[in-house]
């Protein structure tokens, strides 16, 4: 019997990984975080796969279906929204799991910053402006480190893809723009790749306005930085005085 962490993608059941689709579509029992994981991906689920909704359970009891599922010899799919490795809460899980003694592998999904960027066509880094990219939360119930709050991050000027905090969206522009500049480049992406997918673009000085009169709390990315930008440098890649291993330069 085995333990399989599947990364559920960002919503689109287009976007799961071949192995994960896979474990899903072949799963007889399978917990799933309700509240994140697209309908669309529980659909894949078979019909008579016993299905635990982990929103309305604690860790002894997730854990209580992992033993019951060892007495039965049945494989588990613990599907996780995103990636599982990103705010994923899989390491309590795993802990119970090595003193179990069961075994358990990870499947990685696409983040949800990953279909954020994608929606809004765009690159996350932008020569000579932004080569750095960091995936980060303001506080909550759960501190940030010290060196970790979003002014430390923000001195970098890297492009930053903020989880988990849209409803903190004035605060978090108006700490930003203290380095960034409120003409700055945002944007806020509402469930990336669900079929009720919404994109919010504006600058660190009216991008809290915009997303707050759609009356959006949750489920959004926020993704702030200058190689939002559309007027930035061209990468050298493709420059025909640029070569390479497999790209003789050519001479002006």
């Amino acid at each position: 019997m085995k333990v399989y962490f599947v990364g559920a993608g960002p919503g689109d059941p287009d976007l799961m990984t071949v192995k994960g689709l896979k474990l899903l579509e072949n799963c007889r029992i399978c917990i799933y975080a309700g509240s994140l994981v697209s309908p669309g991906v529980t659909a894949l689920l078979p019909a008579d796969a016993e299905k635990h909704d982990s929103a309305g359970l604690d860790l002894d009891q997730i854990v209580e279906i992992f033993r019951n599922a060892r007495e039965r010899d049945i494989d588990v799919v613990r599907l996780h929204s995103g990636d599982p490795s990103i705010y994923g809460a899989i390491r309590e899980q795993m802990r119970e799991l090595r003193r179990l003694a069961i075994d358990y592998e990870v499947i990685p999904g696409v983040s949800s910053f990953q279909a954020s960027a994608a929606a809004l066509r765009t690159e996350l880094t932008a020569p000579e402006i932004s080569q750095t990219i960091i995936l980060t939360r303001t506080s909550g119930r759960t501190p940030m480190p010290e060196l970790q709050e979003l002014e430390a991050l923000a001195r970098t000027r890297s492009t930053l893809c903020i989880f988990l905090s849209i409803h903190k969206m004035k605060d978090v522009a108006l700490r930003l723009a203290q380095y960034y500049g409120s003409t700055c480049p945002a944007a806020v992406v509402y469930r990336a790749s669900w079929p009720d997918q919404r994109i919010f673009r504006g600058t660190l000085a009216d991008i809290a306005d915009k997303t707050a009169a759609s009356g959006i709390k949750k489920t959004a990315m926020i993704i702030v930085g200058e190689a939002l930008s559309l007027d930035v440098p061209s990468s050298k890649l493709y420059d025909p005085s640029f070569s390479h291993e497999y790209r003789a330069g050519k001479r002006p």
